[in-house]
């Protein structure tokens, strides 16, 4: 049952995907980039948060909601989660209210559509073969991203992790913070639990979501504050799924 539930799921995004991908390419060419992501992009990663929701009986709980800035706060913002599957890149764009700006690879933007689809979004991407000139990129972009009012995700293990596993925390988000001024929300996530990393096979069940308070990188250094959202996220990992971690 699981598996035509997860099929099912997958039919839908694919279908929806073609249309929506070239709505939002083509609407691109003539409405600003804030329409173009409200208007096209924020309704369709809904409709998929949803119908692995509805469909394959994938729920979610929030905790922490109110550590989000409202709409009307412009602080610069910087949004570090817990990176264990493909849902959470659907679920975030969905639910915080500023525009979002993922940092990614640039091999992404190849993928019909979809690649299509978020290189008309104006996000940041990246050749990681390049080093230094790929930090002067996302430096000098997120900071202009930033003061129009968007926020940028960066995830710090840089991949997704197996379930009841720590990647390697690169202080790339924290740097990007210190040098631009911006609050770090440290952001725990669950859904390796229901959704596995390199899979589309769905498992019913709850991701929880805790969000974290905003640390400001005034003052502060790249590695001791990537340290710091390090032992939180992973502290609030093992209270939210404990059977995960067995040490």
């Amino acid at each position: 049952m699981n598996a035509v539930r997860s099929l099912l799921v997958f039919i839908w995004l694919v279908l929806t995907l073609i249309p929506q991908g070239l709505a939002l390419v083509l609407s691109s060419l003539v409405l600003k980039d804030e329409k173009v992501w409200w208007w096209f992009a924020v309704p369709w990663l809904r409709g998929v948060v949803e119908a692995a929701r509805i469909v394959g009986g994938v729920r979610y709980r929030l905790h922490g909601e109110e550590n989000l800035p409202p709409a009307e706060d412009m602080r610069r913002v910087i949004l570090c989660p817990k990176h264990q599957s493909t849902w959470e890149t659907f679920y975030f764009p969905s639910m915080t209210p500023h525009p979002l700006a993922y940092v990614f690879k640039k091999e992404l933007l190849r993928i019909p559509f979809f690649g299509w689809a978020i290189g008309a979004i104006d996000m940041i991407h990246i050749d990681r073969s390049k080093g230094g000139e790929s930090w002067k990129k996302v430096a000098e972009q997120g900071s202009a991203l930033m003061d129009r009012g968007k926020w940028i995700i960066m995830f710090p293990e840089g991949t997704r992790t197996e379930r009841g596993t720590k990647g390697n925390y690169k202080a790339g988000a924290t740097r990007l913070a210190v040098a631009t001024g911006a609050y770090v929300i440290p952001i725990a996530v669950t859904s390796g639990r229901c959704w596995p990393r390199r899979s589309f096979s769905l498992r019913p069940g709850v991701i929880d979501v805790s969000i974290g308070q905003p640390v400001s990188a005034q003052g502060r250094e790249p590695g001791e504050l990537m340290d710091e959202v390090e032992h939180w996220i992973e502290s609030e990992m093992r209270r939210l799924d404990p059977d995960a971690y067995q040490t």
